[in-house]
């Protein structure tokens, strides 16, 4: 018993070796041919032979020697899980976490059921008619955390208009009056305009408004406030 103990350490001690060392050349690999990315996480996939790459918030596969990459969703078919976005979920749960009040622009109801992150533009015509319904919103127990968004990029019509909105000194005001297609004084601040951006681009954000639960599900688009309860109900009903 005691040879076999030692002989299934030893295989275990050579297969975290071949392991770190796939590890290694992987990271080599990657940050030689793509520069200047940060490589979050490296780790076996669920297929022998492929590595799971955390870049950012974003999952690919690498073969074990880092020469080929896969982006794409690794799908269990016997189950019909889609093993990615499990995996996606949960990064973006992880990186949502790390927020706080300060850094957002929040509508809180006076009941807060559920919480959702609202990647926003202020000139998108579903954006806006998702905030002419915030109050529909509340009173269906959901608080809406926005982040900014704007499409066009930097610099840009939007863009100003998302920090002058964060720059007023009531932010929800000046967000209302911008949504409904009023000009509001045009300020600079320190904002964190930029990191939601980043964010977004980590998140791989296409388009607005985009909404993410606290669990890390997205919700691609506008949904109306109780078409939006019922889904928040049934991610919480799965997990």
């Amino acid at each position: 018993m005691k040879i076999l103990n030692t002989a299934l350490l030893s295989l275990f001690s050579l297969a975290l070796s071949q392991a770190h060392a796939d590890e290694n050349a992987i990271r080599e690999a990657l940050t030689k041919s793509m520069t200047g990315i940060k490589i979050e996480s490296v780790q076996p996939a669920e297929i022998k032979g492929l590595f799971e790459v955390k870049i950012g918030s974003s999952i690919v596969y690498v073969s074990e020697d880092g020469k080929y990459l896969l982006h794409g969703r690794l799908i269990d078919v016997a189950t019909r899980t889609d093993l990615t976005e499990s995996r996606l979920s949960s990064s973006r749960k992880q990186a949502l976490a790390k927020l706080t009040d300060n850094e957002m622009i929040v509508f809180t109801p006076k009941v807060s059921k559920y919480s959702v992150y609202v990647f926003t533009d202020i000139d998108c015509g579903y954006c806006r008619k998702l905030h002419s319904e915030i109050n529909q919103y509340m009173a269906e127990g959901i608080t809406i955390n926005y982040l900014f968004f704007p499409r066009a990029g930097k610099p840009s019509e939007s863009y100003d208009k998302a920090v002058s909105v964060w720059c007023a000194s009531d932010r929800k005001a000046a967000l209302t009056a911008s949504k409904s297609g009023q000009t509001i004084p045009t300020k600079t601040c320190d904002n964190p305009v930029d990191e939601h951006m980043q964010l977004a681009e980590d998140f791989e954000v296409k388009g607005t408004p985009m909404i993410v639960t606290t669990g890390g599900s997205v919700f691609p688009g506008y949904l109306p406030p109780k078409q939006l309860l019922q889904a928040l109900q049934s991610e919480k009903s799965v997990n």
